[in-house]
């Protein structure tokens, strides 16, 4: 099927699903950005932020230019793996009836399941989370059901603490991206978002883009076609392989802090598999600026959205996470050579 495939088609579609989404949010373009690549390389993405920054409403706006079936489920100290899959009620009989959860109800026809406040969740709900991201399946009522054209969105409340539950490592490693949304600086946009009607009314506003403007069931094929599409030469190779070991042994790379052992830093992460997820990301970039060959820039683009969250720092350093990360990964692409 991929071969059947018009990237240069569908280029101009995601371009086209990029300014849609650059319509409904404003100041974000570099997000955006990320979330297009995420969405055209078939990655899971989680978005974290400040409350009211747009994130939810930038999650609304791409389930519904993929459209298909859409479900959300809101964290919460309560919820349990069950509450995805099922919910038991009394029916008009007053007699005890099951009925399916928000994950069961369009089985396959489901394009994408966004969790809100995710870090209020427990543990046992992120574990289901874990196999529905990693296999796109899960297991209910003695069977088992498939999500093939399922992206997983999330977003994560960073203001609050009290009952939140940190994503364990395995879970965040599954997200393709990690985007961080911030409030725009511009002073123009502030205003615009301020006193212009057209961003006070959210519903309305969704309702003005074009519903499955990139069909959700096609994302399969034209990812494997993007992939196929890109080559990448030796000297790249290199750079990136390079940009792998930095990471992990930042001390022998040459980098260096004055309040950091840079040596004890990093206790594990950025495995093969997170590397595959880089590759696949800047390939995606490759192809969003019409190449069909990798550069080093396109590696650099995407390296913070799917490294950092990939890149697991020691005790004594962990809790200092937001500030030392980005550090970490500006000092390696300072550090190795491109070619």
């Amino acid at each position: 099927m991929a071969d059947n495939i018009n990237l240069n088609e569908w280029r101009e579609r995601a371009i086209t699903f990029e300014s849609a989404l650059n319509s409904v949010v404003l100041g974000l373009n570099q997000q955006v950005r990320s979330l297009t690549i995420a969405i055209f390389s078939r990655g899971h993405v989680l978005l974290e932020g400040d409350v009211g920054v747009g994130k939810t409403t930038l999650l609304r706006a791409a389930a519904r230019l993929l459209g298909g079936e859409y479900q959300r489920i809101e964290g919460a100290i309560d919820l349990m793996p069950s509450d995805f899959l099922y919910h038991a009620y009394l029916d008009q009989n007053g007699q005890p009836a099951v009925a399916p959860g928000p994950l069961l109800q369009h089985e396959e026809a489901l394009a994408v399941f966004f969790f809100n406040e995710i870090n209020r969740a427990r543990p046992q709900a992120h574990s289901l989370l874990l196999r529905l991201m990693a296999e796109r399946s899960v297991n209910a009522f003695n069977r088992e059901y498939h999500f093939p054209h399922l992206t997983v969105f999330a977003d994560r409340n960073r203001l609050e603490r009290e009952e939140t539950f940190e994503l364990p490592a395995a879970a965040r490693d599954r997200f393709f991206m990690e985007i961080s949304i911030d409030a725009p600086n511009d002073r123009d946009l502030q205003r615009d978002l301020m006193f212009n009607q057209r961003f006070h009314n959210v519903d309305a506003l969704i309702d003005t883009l074009q519903a499955g403007l990139v069909p959700y069931s096609e994302l399969n094929a034209v990812a494997e076609a993007v992939q196929a599409s890109v080559r990448a030469e030796l000297p790249l190779q290199d750079y990136a392989v390079n940009l792998w070991r930095a990471l992990r042994n930042p001390a022998e790379a040459g980098v260096t802090f004055d309040d950091v052992d840079t040596s004890k830093l990093v206790a594990g992460g950025a495995s093969p598999r997170g590397m595959a997820m880089l590759m696949r990301a800047a390939r995606c970039r490759a192809w969003l600026e019409n190449r069909d060959y990798l550069t080093p820039d396109d590696i650099r683009a995407v390296f913070h959205d799917t490294v950092s969250h990939r890149v697991f720092f020691t005790p004594a350093y962990e809790l200092r996470r937001e500030t030392l990360a980005p550090r970490l990964l500006n000092s390696v692409l300072d550090k190795v050579s491109a070619p």
